[in-house]
């Protein structure tokens, strides 16, 4: 069993930063792709930013130069941090790890409760 625990969403007024963590615990053999995901309220889930098992990242173009993604293979822990937010930036974030849960097997895509991210004055 897999579990993936976010946190780190808040309110934050326009300009500022939040930093979102979401780690993964349980029978994990090894993660692969990694990344984050947000909906707002009347729209659909979009891509935020994701990041591969090599480190390279891609992220949407309405946060780019913004938002970094990155990770702690250590900590099996993503990260995404956010820098002169919007409020248009203000949705629920979602991480979204594909794990193996052991050798040889194909990974599967595990998403964590989601955090709220508001950004308003």
């Amino acid at each position: 069993q897999v579990q993936l625990m976010e946190s780190g969403g808040g309110l934050v007024q326009p300009g500022g930063s939040l930093r979102l963590s979401c780690a993964a615990s349980g029978s994990i053999f090894k993660i692969n792709a990694m990344g984050w995901y947000r909906q707002a309220p009347g729209k659909e889930r979009e891509l935020v930013a994701t990041i591969t098992a090599i480190g390279s990242r891609n992220y949407a173009d309405s946060v780019k130069g913004r938002f970094t993604i990155f990770r702690d293979a250590t900590k099996n822990t993503l990260y995404l941090q956010m820098n002169s937010l919007k409020p248009e930036d203000t949705a629920v974030y979602y991480c979204n790890q594909r794990i193996a849960t052991i050798p040889q097997a194909s990974d599967y895509a595990y998403w964590g409760q989601g955090t709220q991210v508001t950004v308003s004055s």
